[in-house]
């Protein structure tokens, strides 16, 4: 037998912890001494404690743990339970690091809120292009909800235009169409030099030119983005243009590190 003292340390818990779980009836000592309470354990209720901290620590409550315990969950049930729980702890850190990497960049954009000069927009013609493209929708415009739809989609049309024999004529270009629900149509789209139509798995379609854009270049990954384009807002707007369309995005430059992609980001505009 061991005290409750020794049991703690033996057990890696706080002796306030063994008395709370004695009180809700999930650890029970082996014995207690009637003249002075004194509680006792014995080395085989190590096993129940182990689970109990285990279970609660993939994020179960006390009445969940026991409830588990009381169906006698096996050594390899546990295991499950674990791997589980670390896909869905892994999953939280991936989307609480891409909300972190949101705000950050919407602080760059807050910092550099308008800060795009005059030399730095350029007001071209864009001339038709002929594409291969897959589509795909997304959540919304924020980066976290785009480039998870965008990336495999480039990753699927490269395979299949490679696969058809067709070789890419210039950059990649991504473009968005807004839907009523507010999602957005994602295009994927590979300069191609093909006939128009339905192709084995992909669509071979002709972007119309675009007679007046509103170009800047982006440099830096699309996660930033937003900086660009607020700024790129604010020069239409105070030139007196009016934007017709969000326009393209057109990836003049995309080696593995995102730091030093280049992006010409353009943007039908009028009077």
């Amino acid at each position: 037998m061991f005290s409750i003292g020794d049991f703690a340390r033996l057990g890696l818990v706080s002796v306030r912890m063994l008395r709370h779980y004695d009180a809700i009836g999930l650890l029970r000592p082996a014995h207690v001494d009637p003249a002075t309470g004194y509680r006792s354990y014995q080395a085989a209720q190590l096993a129940r404690l182990n689970r109990i901290v285990a279970i609660k620590d993939l994020g179960f409550t006390l009445e969940q743990v026991k409830a588990i315990l009381d169906d006698k969950v096996s050594t390899e049930e546990l295991h499950g339970m674990v791997r589980l729980r670390r896909a869905q702890l892994e999953a939280q850190i991936s989307a609480d690091l891409a909300r972190l990497r949101g705000v950050e960049a919407r602080l760059r954009s807050i910092e550099t809120e308008g800060r795009l000069g005059a030399s730095e927009v350029v007001v071209k013609e864009v001339a038709p292009v002929r594409v291969a493209e897959l589509t795909a929708t997304a959540a919304g415009y924020e980066p976290e909800d785009i480039g998870p739809v965008i990336e495999p989609l480039y990753g699927q049309l490269c395979e299949r235009v490679a696969e058809a024999g067709l070789t890419c004529t210039g950059p990649s270009i991504a473009y968005y169409e807004p839907e009523p629900d507010g999602t957005v149509v994602v295009h994927a789209a590979l300069p191609v030099a093909a006939e128009t139509g339905d192709h084995d798995g992909f669509r071979v379609v002709d972007l119309p030119a675009i007679g007046k854009a509103a170009t800047v270049i982006h440099q830096g990954p699309m996660a930033d983005v937003g900086s660009t384009l607020q700024a790129l807002a604010h020069w239409i707007e105070e030139t007196g243009h009016r934007a017709l369309s969000l326009g393209r995005e057109v990836y003049l430059h995309c080696p593995e590190d995102e730091a030093e992609w280049v992006t010409e980001l353009q943007i039908e505009i009028t009077h």
